[in-house]
């Protein structure tokens, strides 16, 4: 189903062609004068000097080319813009068939296509925290809003499971209990089923083993040396490590459940590591690698660039890979197993330079083809009241749980505190309502921008917030309730100017969904679904729909509630939440 601006502008170049003039000036656009008209077009202003004539005169001439019955308005005013309103009937046609049209005429752009979207990233052994918060969601809400638009979408963790954190891990522990089996290393029997440490003895000792490096030279060389046996695959370090894995991932899936997140993929850095020998003899073969103060680096640096690009280290002076390494190996991985049309990253917006030389090197070395698309979504931070990065009242990073707990605690106060439903269905309720504070609070931003937590405003029943967007769904659900069965209802002509302001919001809908996924930016689907909220309360305010007696009009009116709602929930569910049945 096309989007009704293109439509729109079908029509005008067909006008403008007809008047014989060129097409391409039939450009419409919504208007910024809502006063006066709903669309316009500029292009007899442009028209008027190739064709050397008045612009209102071009402009009445193509006027008169237009077909009366899809237009309220249809007018050339001085010096030659045309504004147009569109008929109720065509509103009607085009909302009709939204109505019916499965996910709702949405042209699935994506079909056919596979996308690999890698958020996450968390380190396995370390708690989740608040830094962990953005690349969750915001990953998230993309992956569902490919998967919408038609791609495949694989959302892939990519676990940071192969590094130096390890072999500090596994250095402390060694400190901490030298008879377990594991440093055995004549040690034949079977490791034992369970770890010898449990998930907050494990969160302790990672941190304990991190600072005794930074102090000790003989501990932080024994870290160095584990990591690399590890690597080597001695067993009973291995052993440690699936322990280390089984735990980690275990308490990870806990808290992603929580956020409503979940990856299709659960691979790290060890699943490429397979990967990097071949593809570094690749790239030396290739002759794309030099040598650089005892390391091999592949140059990515252009003519065009206007800042300095530093080339990809691939492998450090002392025999070591790195992220970049890993990255790229991902890379080889991906393209082996899912090979797909785009693969998305979502990090700091700090790493930018990174997945720049990494994109780079991935296409000069071949690893990724040719139309393949590469993008990084680099996200700012979430920041507290201060604008400092939001830390806890000790000043420490705040767990990813303990945040979780406070927005939902507080969330929980104002359900009881005003009897928003029954007690049965507090928690429930609650549940949702904050993760929709939540999500909508981060997603709302341009996501590569900082901003600030602010939990009395994104927890707000009122104004820009996911508990006003929830309330809205919530009261539609009611009257829809009260009046009984309406999946069968046509949509009518509007009946009043609000309904036909909220009409015209329902349309943008395609464009909307198009553009967010053009842009990676969710934000623009919340800006799209306040808009639509806002344009469902003014109809609901201003039109008696319960109370309407004339039951042709009242299904009228039903029919577009029902539609408003459905679009909602479809937004909601791709921004990563849902609503309760009573708020």
């Amino acid at each position: 189903m096309k989007k009704i601006l293109d439509i729109i502008t079908e029509k005008m170049q067909t006008a403008f062609a007809e008047a014989g003039y060129d097409a391409s000036f039939g450009r419409v656009t919504v208007s910024n004068r809502p006063d006066l008209c709903e669309y316009q077009c500029n292009g007899a202003l442009s028209a008027a000097k190739q064709y050397k004539c008045a612009p209102i005169q071009i402009a009445n001439a193509v006027v008169a080319k237009l077909d009366e019955s899809d237009y309220s308005l249809a007018e050339a005013v001085m010096p030659g813009f045309i504004n147009l309103k569109l008929s109720d009937a065509f509103l009607q046609s085009y909302l009709e068939e939204m109505r019916t049209a499965p996910d709702f005429g949405v042209e699935k752009t994506g079909a056919g296509k596979t996308i690999v979207v890698d958020y996450g990233g968390p380190n396995v052994a370390k708690p989740l925290h608040i830094g962990h918060l953005r690349s969750a969601i915001i990953g998230e809400s993309l992956k569902r809003l490919y998967k919408f638009m038609g791609y495949h979408a694989i959302g892939d963790i990519h676990l940071g499971d192969w590094g130096l954190q390890m072999g500090l891990i596994i250095t402390e522990l060694q400190e901490r209990q030298p008879d377990l089996c594991y440093f055995d290393p004549g040690y034949t029997g079977a490791y034992p089923e369970e770890p010898p440490f449990t998930i907050s003895q494990l969160e302790e000792i990672y941190p304990a083993a991190a600072a005794k490096k930074k102090e000790d030279e003989v501990f932080a060389e024994k870290a160095h040396n584990a990591t690399f046996e590890l690597q080597q695959g001695r067993p009973g370090y291995r052993a440690i490590w699936q322990h280390i894995m089984k735990l980690s991932v275990a308490d990870m899936t806990k808290i992603y459940d929580d956020l409503d997140v979940h990856f299709e993929s659960w691979l790290g850095e060890s699943d490429a590591d397979p990967y990097i020998p071949a593809m570094i003899a690749d790239i030396k073969a290739k002759g794309l690698a030099v040598l650089s103060e005892g390391a091999l680096v592949m140059p990515v640096a252009e003519e065009s660039d206007k800042k300095e690009v530093p080339p990809c280290i691939l492998v450090k002076s002392d025999g070591s890979s790195i992220y970049a390494t890993t990255d790229l190996a991902t890379m080889v991985q991906r393209m082996q197993d899912f090979n797909p049309d785009k693969m998305l990253y979502l990090t700091d917006k700090r790493q930018s330079l990174h997945f720049e030389q990494v994109f780079r090197a991935a296409r000069k070395a071949g690893i990724v083809r040719e139309e393949t698309e590469l993008e990084h979504v680099g996200f700012g931070t979430m920041n507290g009241k201060d604008g400092k990065p939001f830390k806890t009242r000790e000043g420490g990073v705040m767990r990813l749980e303990q945040l979780i707990a406070m927005i939902t605690d507080f969330v929980r106060a104002k359900v009881v505190e005003n009897q928003i439903v029954s007690e049965d269905a507090v928690e429930q309720t609650t549940h949702k309502i904050a993760m929709a504070a939540l999500k909508y609070g981060d997603l709302s931003n341009q996501p590569t921008k900082d901003y600030i937590f602010d939990l009395d405003r994104f927890a707000a029943f009122e104004g820009n917030t996911g508990p006003y967007i929830l309330y809205t769904i919530v009261r539609i659900k009611s009257i829809l309730s009260r009046y009984g069965e309406w999946k069968h209802l046509s949509i009518q002509p509007a009946a009043n100017a609000c309904a036909k302001e909220l009409m015209l919001a329902i349309t943008k809908f395609g464009g909307v969904m198009e553009a967010a996924l053009n842009a990676s930016a969710p934000n623009l689907i919340c800006a799209y679904i306040y808009e639509l909220a806002g344009a469902a309360n003014k109809f609901y305010h201003e039109t008696p729909i319960l109370k309407e007696e004339n039951k042709e009009l009242q299904a009228g009116y039903i029919a577009l509630m029902g539609l408003t709602m459905e679009l909602l929930e479809k937004c909601i569910e791709i921004l990563g939440f849902s609503a309760p049945e009573k708020m």
